[in-house]
């Protein structure tokens, strides 16, 4: 949870994990913009729930690459969720683990993605079941 902490308050001032003191398995959060009340993380909105999820993500990364050298993180989707602001968040976040030296995969439908992501390779649907890859072109 520290290590997801960390990534989190980049994110956002407005969170703080902390373990379940019942269920020592479950995570609360700490709600800093409602005073300091402790509420679970089931009942976060979905862009809230995006975050803490990258935030754990990039914690578990984070301890890993202690042992196991990662280079390599991929999302699929959850982009949907974002609003505006979250996702700008949310790509400043990933941006500043691409200048780290992180590749960074992004799997998603949301169109402003198209706009910030510079190199994509995109599926489109073929008909009878098959799909076609489209490399980025570099010339």
């Amino acid at each position: 949870l520290a290590h997801a902490n960390e990534h989190l308050r980049r994110m956002t001032d407005r969170y703080i994990l902390v373990q379940d003191r019942n269920l020592p398995l479950d995570m609360q959060v700490i709600d800093t913009w409602q005073g300091g009340i402790e509420r679970s993380v089931r009942n976060l909105s979905g862009g809230e729930m995006f975050m803490v999820s990258l935030a754990l993500a990039l914690g578990l990364s984070g301890m890993a690459s202690q042992n196991v050298r990662v280079d390599s993180l991929f999302l699929d989707e959850g982009f949907g969720t974002l609003d505006s602001e979250a996702l700008e968040t949310a790509l400043l976040t990933l941006s500043g683990l691409e200048q780290e030296g992180k590749l960074i995969g992004v799997i998603s439908h949301v169109p402003a993605l198209k706009e910030r992501i510079p190199v994509r390779i995109t599926v489109e649907k073929g008909p009878n079941g098959r799909s076609k890859i489209l490399l980025p072109d570099y010339s």
